[in-house]
């Protein structure tokens, strides 16, 4: 059998909110969203982590309908509710086995707003009184969950609603009395951005007295280490301090901005490092080969193209009729990027392993090729730990506990950084150290059981 029209908008939204859940903890700071000739029958708006005294304002103008409402028109159809997924999961239930014919009919949601309350009663007089078209609301939250906000429209029969919604949702302190617009599980977060945010500057500062110590063994990759630390630990700078401002007051103060652009410049100088480490640039060969550029030449455009794709995704949320599509971009381009920076040092492991059979110097390539091997395998951890396994948190977490998969990811990031730095620290070697034979055949040993190791 069909869904029903409400069943089908079900099982749309249902989609949205399981991609919802893929994201990262959601900030939730006031939001204005306008909605223009929109038939959709389910508007997801924002979602929220409330306590037990949590709050939903909602400020809604210029309702109109088109075509207009009639005096006949059921608004009672029309309304915001909240849902947690559990309870929509529920509803979508009810609405294939025709229980209700419209999720703000359900009493697994709570209602916020009926549009029935926009056209009062008639006066004493008998008069109508004119429909209004804008509303303001304030409704109180007792049960602690992960609420999603929806707009829906069950009227059907193509209705397009127009309307300008500015929401805000916030827990009070039961103490004293101070709002709170990060979600329940994200509240923790403005310190955890900040400490890992030291951290980092004091890896800077410890990178910069190695370079100043070991002059005579530092490349341009070590100067482009250090610029990725400052980059790093400047995004975290920003967002906690974004963070911050919206826990206290709802809104960012231009610290989003802020945050996009060291955001922007951190994931490609990273990805662009990776890189540039698997060539071997400047401390192997002062030169990129035309393959290896063309690698560059794709990861960087792909950067800008996701960091565009998460932007879009932040700032509009779920409301937004291409939301999806830019979730799936986003993840798409994600991939890429990771696979792409793999190739570089597959390659060098080749060239490594075909150099030492041709050289004569077995030892030293042997150590080379174990380095790039190490660094090959902690790259594709790494991918995997913050792209799968940070993932794999947010969805089996507690919403009150969602910061687990940030910090998660976050320790991943810095043990990657840490690895990196002192795997390919500027090193002196001494010219006049000599291998002896016995190490050199044993290292020639080695590379002869080497072709089992095949990427």
């Amino acid at each position: 059998m069909a869904a029903s029209p409400p069943a089908a908008a079900a099982l749309g939204v249902l989609a949205i909110l399981l991609a919802a859940a893929m994201a990262p903890p959601a900030a939730a700071e006031i939001r204005e969203t306008l909605i223009r000739a929109d038939p959709r029958s389910i508007i997801p708006l924002d979602e929220f982590g409330f306590t037990h005294s949590g709050v939903l304002e909602l400020n809604v103008s210029g309702i109109a309908f088109d075509p207009p409402a009639s005096a006949e028109l059921d608004l009672s159809q029309l309304g915001f509710f909240l849902s947690t997924l559990d309870a929509w999961v529920h509803v979508l239930r009810q609405l294939q086995d025709l229980d209700v014919t419209c999720a703000l009919q359900s009493d697994l949601v709570k209602l916020a707003y009926s549009f029935d309350r926009l056209r009062p009663p008639s006066n004493p007089a008998g008069v109508e009184v004119a429909r209004s078209s804008s509303f303001s609301v304030a409704f109180s939250v007792s049960d602690p969950g992960q609420y999603t906000l929806v707009f829906a429209n069950c009227l059907g029969g193509g209705l397009k609603v127009d309307m300008d919604v500015r929401s805000a949702m916030y827990n009070v302190d039961p103490v004293t009395g101070e709002r709170a617009y990060l979600s329940a599980g994200a509240s923790a977060l403005p310190s955890f951005y900040f400490l890992f945010c030291l951290a980092y500057a004091g890896l800077a500062a410890a990178w910069v007295a190695i370079l100043l110590r070991k002059r005579a063994a530092v490349f341009r990759i070590h100067y482009f280490m250090l610029a990725v630390l400052v980059l790093k630990a400047l995004n975290l700078l920003a967002e906690a301090e974004d963070k911050s401002y919206i826990e206290r007051t709802g809104t960012a103060h231009g610290w989003d901005v802020l945050f996009y652009i060291f955001s922007f410049l951190k994931g490609i100088s990273l990805f662009t490092l990776i890189v540039l480490i698997g060539t071997g640039w400047s401390f192997l060969k002062p030169y990129l080969a035309d393959r290896e550029k063309k690698v560059l030449m794709v990861v960087i455009p792909l950067q800008v193209v996701a960091n565009i794709a998460q932007v879009v995704i932040d700032e509009s949320g779920p409301y937004a009729r291409d939301w999806v599509t830019w979730k799936q971009i986003f993840l798409l381009v994600d991939v890429v990027c990771c696979c792409a920076v793999l190739f570089p040092i597959v390659w060098s492991i080749k060239n490594l392993r075909e150099a030492a059979r041709s050289d004569g110097k077995a030892a030293v390539n042997l150590m080379k090729l174990t380095l790039f091997r190490q660094y090959y395998v902690v790259v594709i951890c790494y991918i995997y730990f913050t792209r799968v396994v940070v993932y794999a948190l947010q969805t089996i977490t507690s919403y009150r506990y969602l910061w687990t998969s940030v910090v998660a990811g976050e320790l991943a990031t810095l043990a990657f950084y840490v690895f990196t730095g002192y795997k390919f620290r500027p090193e002196v070697h001494n010219p006049y150290f000599a291998i002896d034979d016995e190490e050199e055949e044993a290292a020639a040993e080695a590379l002869k059981l080497d072709d089992e190791f095949e990427l």
